[in-house]
């Protein structure tokens, strides 16, 4: 199909050119680049579609009349109709494309090299950087990173797709009062307690003791004076203070780390505030001698940013010590240093659109070119339909408890099913499909917006879900593997002029779709744009599986012919589903 596209655009351009110099139009020619592409809404309006609204001036004509001229040199060309037909309605040109051609072409393209299709390599040789999670190692991983992890991941997957060399990056925020919170409540609380000898999960273990510290505030207004003591002595370097300290976040990032490997997550580096937090100190020096920034009359260190329509900023205290903002102007420094990248990602909430565009231009207005290279991918607010979830109450969902209540639900979906022979190893598969299931719902949500998660919604094995996509994954496995005992099938050798039912050319057409799919979530970083085209992907199959028999098809060849359509739909259903995280099933 993009062959043909391409032969289309090439000719609809040709006649363009064709039409300026028969009318000694004074203008230059027409280049593909300045004629559009579209995809008509209505099938039966074509399969591509040339609108001439832009050349109306150039021509001093209606675009319909643009339109008509066009597609009469069009017709005139006999070396066109192997390749299909055209004609005009109204402003467009539109074109009917060969089948047969566009079937071969597509499906050839996906069995011949079923693990690169999709690829387009439009960002081969660039380097991205991308920063997601940013966990705190106070408590363990929440629902709100299992959504940033989920965008920071598929993402990531999908840029590496396109070509792009991608470089993951989590800043591990292992320092501060809040940190010290749950030290202090270990100390009081914990009785040399250990997450071995109780049995729970290590950053669950840490994260406990920062409730036990919120209950404990409550209830002794010096608590908090406690916990400002013992950051005191952490920053002095005690040595008692610093071994809580590295036992505590050791048990916190070894717990996130088997929630990352269980939902697929991975990092190339880590980088800990504690390493960090310094930095930053020498560029705001730096910016201060070259007048960039300045000091107010207590010694505060200050930008102004109000000519860029934004506030006055704070970059270091009126005793010299950083603030956040210190921290990231640093990080950012030497996370070029350490992989000069052409585009560094943050995958970060929404409510910190203020902070990065302070960011972006405090280190362009420091001279650093690849400032303008910044980019802040923000995502709203997930909730459940108990409300909003504050870790300090105890009243946040876990990672793993909500992965496992998912679980738990899919297992007993599959026993009621009466699938436990069917799918093996049932606690394996129902993880897989508390994963689809779970990934699915994060991702078909345009990262912008604020969304409710409802796990017995995500669970269901039809309609708009992760466990719908799987199934139809595994269906169509089934379909492959019956078809293996069929010799006069085997035997056959396509024929994809026979592939003319309305059903199959909308799944084919659906199939050749995919590559400028993923160059469109790639260029937007939104993983939602596959999440769609993956259920639009589904119901197309579901809608021929229906209407056109392949197994019991009496004709071999068109049976055989059938078969291939339903191989490159699983080729580009376990491409698209690893780009948005949904492990592929083979039976459920």
């Amino acid at each position: 199909m993009k062959e043909l596209k391409k032969i289309w655009h090439g000719k609809v351009t040709e006649a363009l050119n064709k039409l300026r110099i028969s009318m000694n139009v004074d203008c230059p020619g027409i280049t593909e680049e300045e004629v559009p592409l579209e995809n008509p809404p209505d099938p039966g309006m074509g399969d591509l579609g040339f609108p001439m609204f832009m050349f109306a001036k150039k021509f001093r004509k209606g675009p319909p009349v643009i339109a008509r001229e066009v597609a009469e040199i069009l017709s005139g060309d006999v070396e066109l109709a192997e390749y299909g037909r055209v004609q005009s309605q109204g402003p467009y040109v539109n074109v009917f494309v060969s089948r047969e051609k566009a079937t071969e072409s597509v499906l050839k393209n996906i069995l011949l090299s079923p693990e690169s299709y999709g690829k387009t390599n439009s960002l081969s040789g660039r380097k991205i950087m991308i920063e997601f999670s940013s966990p705190n190692t106070n408590k363990p991983l929440h629902l709100g990173h299992l959504r940033n992890d989920a965008l920071g991941e598929s993402v990531s997957r999908i840029l590496k797709f396109l070509g792009a060399e991608v470089y993951k990056v989590c800043i591990i925020n292992n320092r501060g009062v809040h940190i010290c919170k749950s030290m202090l409540a270990y100390k009081k609380f914990g009785n040399n307690e250990t997450p071995e000898s109780l049995g729970v999960k290590s950053d669950r273990f840490v994260g406990d003791f920062y409730v036990k510290f919120a209950k404990w505030a409550s209830e002794d207004p010096g608590a908090e004076a406690e916990a400002q003591e013992m950051l005191r002595k952490w920053e002095a370097g005690d040595p008692d203070t610093v071994a809580l300290w590295k036992k505590m976040n050791n048990w916190a990032v070894s717990g996130m780390e088997r929630t990352y490997k269980r939902t697929g997550v991975s990092f190339d580096k880590y980088y800990f505030e504690s390493d960090t937090y310094l930095l930053g100190k020498d560029a705001i020096a730096k910016g201060l001698e070259e007048k960039i920034f300045y000091k107010d009359e207590e010694g505060t260190t200050w930008v102004d940013l109000t000519e860029e329509n934004l506030d006055k900023k704070v970059l270091l205290r009126k005793d010299g010590t950083s603030v956040y903002i210190t921290q990231d102007i640093g990080t950012a420094i030497q996370r070029h240093n350490d992989w000069p990248f052409d585009q560094l990602v943050y995958v970060v909430g929404s409510e910190q659109i203020y902070h990065f565009k302070v960011l972006f231009l405090v280190l362009k207005k420091l001279g650093y070119s690849w400032a303008d290279m910044l980019y802040h991918l923000s995502y709203g607010m997930v909730n459940l339909p108990e409300g909003r979830m504050k870790s300090r109450e105890g009243t946040v969902v876990d990672a793993d408890d909500l992965i496992d209540s998912l679980r738990d639900m899919a297992v007993e979906e599959i026993k009621v099913k009466n699938r436990e022979e069917a799918v093996g190893d049932i606690n394996d598969v129902a993880e897989k499909i508390a994963l689809g299931a779970l990934h699915y719902f994060l991702l078909q949500v345009t990262p912008s917006k604020d969304m409710l998660f409802n796990p017995k919604e995500s669970l269901s094995f039809n309609g708009d879900t992760g466990p719908y996509l799987q199934y139809m994954g595994a269906r169509i496995t089934s379909v492959l593997k019956k078809a293996e005992a069929s010799p006069s099938v085997q035997g056959a050798v396509s024929d994809y002029s026979l592939l003319d039912e309305e059903y199959e050319w909308e799944l084919l057409k659906l199939l050749a779709k995919f590559p400028d799919v993923v160059d469109e979530a790639g260029r937007n970083m939104d993983p939602s744009r596959i999440a769609l085209y993956l259920y639009e992907l589904s119901k197309g199959f579901s809608r021929f599986y229906h209407e056109c028999p392949i197994l019991d098809e009496k004709n071999p060849v068109l049976s055989k012919t059938r078969l291939d359509l339903a191989k490159a739909v699983l080729v580009v259903l376990k491409n698209a589903m690893n780009l948005v995280m949904i492990p592929f099933l083979e039976s459920m």
